[in-house]
């Protein structure tokens, strides 16, 4: 778990809110925005990298913010973004709808397409954001397109307990260790798709089959709860839900996406944040490679270089430049089943 903080009153007056566009520039995405407190702007922001998620809280005046279509065709972040303000309020336009939001008001939009957002408080606003990654993650583009602005109550059911964590997590980052944080990242995106789901199966007709979606999102927390084990196949996947491999490939099919694949994109995920933590620079490389279920350097080189379009090296070497690392790739390959026997402990 990474925390930064940033706080405009370290800041000289007549550079804070200058300081703000620029830290959220670059720890989140280039906006534009425009506040009217002049020297008097004040904010401050906490943000913890989960893994490849980002929680960042915020308090912050009054301030108009914008995604133009061509910050978007500049700078594609790749993520989906949940927002739950928590005093104050916003105003949010994007993909032809407008709505207005109030304290526990969750919503979600998109930073890939032009969006606005007014952020309304007196005197301030508070409130804590989600972002999470595109690649990998478990309902469809189509589906999160149904829930951009919309609102998601956080002060009941499923978005209490979304809210609740969230609440949790952002208040006391000291009593969490780093070895939490592949956890809390796999909580959080359990919370956050129960959440989609729940209010696109309110809709009736928008999420087919929720029985084989639940057995779905099962079958991948267990899959990232074991990414470590070279051993994770889908004869032992399907041995541990009591199914058959071949029903397990066709739950799958509806990913888009084979069980295999899905495995192989979630661990060089998790590989590729730790060539980029400062924090594991000493690490060997082949060391970080075993530990994300690549017993063979050559194997994981490959592998990473295939998917990414660069070295493990490179890439690592990119991060250590304090310059952003070149963005992965998004290439998906569908691979054929596979038909071995399960390589049980």
């Amino acid at each position: 778990m990474i925390e930064k903080v940033f706080r405009s009153d370290d800041v000289p007056s007549v550079d804070r809110f200058d300081a703000w566009r620029k830290r959220l520039a670059r720890d989140i995405s280039p906006l534009n925005s425009h506040s009217d407190q002049g020297n008097a702007f004040r904010a401050e922001t906490r943000l913890l990298r989960l893994g490849d998620s980002r929680v960042w809280s915020t308090v912050v005046d009054p301030t108009a913010i914008r995604r133009t279509p061509e910050l978007t065709r500049q700078s594609d972040p790749g993520v989906y973004t949940l927002i739950l303000p928590l005093s104050g309020g916003n105003e949010v336009a994007q993909a032809g709808r407008e709505a207005v939001h109030g304290p526990f008001d969750m919503h979600v939009l998109d930073p890939s397409r032009p969006v606005r957002l007014r952020l309304l408080g007196n005197p301030s606003v508070h409130l804590i954001g989600v972002d999470v990654p595109k690649a990998g993650f478990p309902l469809p583009a189509a589906w999160m397109d149904q829930l951009l602005t919309r609102r998601l109550p956080g002060r009941e059911g499923v978005g209490a307990l979304l809210s609740g964590f969230l609440l949790q997590l952002t208040h006391d980052t000291s009593s969490f260790r780093p070895s939490d944080s592949p956890r809390l990242e796999a909580a959080l995106l359990e919370l956050l798709t129960a959440l989609f789901a729940h209010h696109l199966d309110a809709d009736g007709n928008s999420v087919p089959n929720s029985a084989r979606r639940a057995l779905v999102l099962q079958i991948q927390t267990f899959i990232r709860q074991h990414l470590q084990d070279p051993r994770l196949t889908p004869p032992t996947i399907a041995a541990a839900h009591h199914i058959s491999v071949s029903y397990l490939h066709r739950v799958f099919q509806g990913e888009g996406i084979t069980v295999s694949s899905w495995i192989r994109e979630q661990r060089l995920a998790n590989a590729r944040r730790d060539l980029a933590d400062p924090t594991l620079r000493s690490t060997p490389i082949h060391i970080i490679a075993s530990r994300w279920g690549f017993p063979r350097a050559a194997d994981f080189s490959r592998a990473f270089r295939n998917a990414h379009g660069i070295s493990p090296k490179d890439y690592r070497d990119h991060a250590s430049t304090q310059l952003p690392p070149p963005p992965a790739r998004d290439t998906r390959q569908v691979d054929p089943p596979h038909r071995h026997q399960p390589r049980l402990p």
